[in-house]
């Protein structure tokens, strides 16, 4: 299979099902956000000396392709059909473990912080920040079309997980805070 095809020329992709929408599309934005949010997920990941963020952020990674199917579907069934594909409460819940385990460990916030630090810190950061941007897409895209709720619950909850993490592996390589 060659990697192009040709029939995006017009300006036109395919969603699941064959249905074909213009690249501009909202539901190709929230879908496009999140492959964002998986490729600077990588570059942490490929930052992470510690087998287990690296491991979490693999299983991120995975959860971002199910959920991009997700919203690359506009029937919204590919979920039930492929297990893969599902946002189920139990991928949230583990955000929401590992979020714990790690601000249990970090001093409480007083002030806002100015995000940086030494690699992985600075670029969990950056995938935070993305992370913000593909909640805000998708929440543009079920005010207009159905999205399953648990989407937008688990980007919320990941770009909590991601401040969190920014800011324990900043503070486990000895980094200061810098406060505003």
């Amino acid at each position: 299979m060659k990697i192009y095809t040709r029939t995006g020329d017009q300006g036109q992709t395919g969603l699941i099902g064959g249905v074909r929408v213009p690249k501009d599309h909202v539901r190709v934005a929230a879908f496009g956000e999140i492959d964002e949010l998986n490729a600077a997920l990588g570059l942490a990941r490929g930052h992470a000396t510690d087998r287990r963020l690296a491991s979490l952020l693999g299983a991120i990674q995975r959860d971002l392709l199910a959920l991009g199917a997700q919203l690359a579907d506009p029937t919204a069934t590919v979920g039930t059909r492929k297990a893969k594909a599902a946002i189920t409460a139990a991928r949230i819940a583990r955000l929401e473990k590992a979020i714990d385990a790690r601000d249990a460990e970090l001093p409480p916030l007083t002030q806002f912080i100015l995000p940086g630090g030494p690699p992985l810190g600075a670029s969990l950061h950056l995938a935070r920040t993305i992370c913000r941007r593909a909640e805000r897409a998708t929440v543009s895209l079920a005010r207009q079309e159905r999205v399953d709720a648990r989407v937008l619950a688990y980007l919320n909850r990941l770009a909590d997980l991601l401040f969190v993490l920014a800011r324990f592996e900043n503070r486990r390589s000895g980094a200061s805070e810098d406060r505003w």
